[in-house]
């Protein structure tokens, strides 16, 4: 038997547990499967009967240290403030490459993506703040200013590569 030839090795019963979620998260669709899904699932529980839960459970306390350090939050703030700080994080570091040697390099490309997302942050805090006007939530404009982002990727994920680079830089 020459080196290529390779005896066929039965898959451990973790490997066979392991590879259908192994090929979905290699599918470009998963992001976006996952957010509808959590979105749904979200939205269901929080009007469902069993809404106090869902409201209890993003106030538990996650605590990560090491030595004498110690950092304790809500998970709520561990997403809000830790996680989407990372997604815009790489949003702006992909934005910069496009403007430095992409798609939006001239001046004449990116001037209608440049005025969408000018638009795309101006009229959904505009129209929140219509709604909020001297009510309790009429700080929280820059909510729907900045989240609207996730779910246009998240949907743009679904679509995979039958969606052209330019339309996912026009969102971002």
């Amino acid at each position: 038997m020459t080196k290529n030839n390779k005896i066929p090795v039965e898959p451990t019963p973790v490997e066979k547990l392991l590879s259908p979620l192994q090929e979905f998260l290699h599918q470009e669709a998963s992001s976006g499967i996952l957010l509808l899904a959590a979105t749904i699932l979200a939205l269901l529980w929080a009007n469902s009967s069993w809404s106090e839960s869902y409201y209890l459970f993003w106030e538990n306390e996650l605590t990560f240290g090491y030595g004498g350090f110690e950092l304790s939050e809500s998970l709520l703030h561990w997403i809000n403030d830790g996680l989407m700080a990372i997604f815009f994080f790489v949003v702006g570091l992909e934005s910069k490459r496009e403007v430095l040697i992409g798609e939006l390099a001239s001046f004449r490309q990116a001037i209608l993506p440049v005025a969408a997302a000018i638009g795309g942050m101006l009229f959904p805090a505009l129209i929140y703040t219509a709604f909020n006007y001297n009510g309790a939530g009429s700080l929280g404009w820059g909510i729907p200013m900045a989240t609207d982002i996730a779910f246009a990727l998240g949907v743009l994920a679904l679509l995979g590569k039958r969606v052209p680079v330019s339309l996912k830089l026009f969102l971002t």
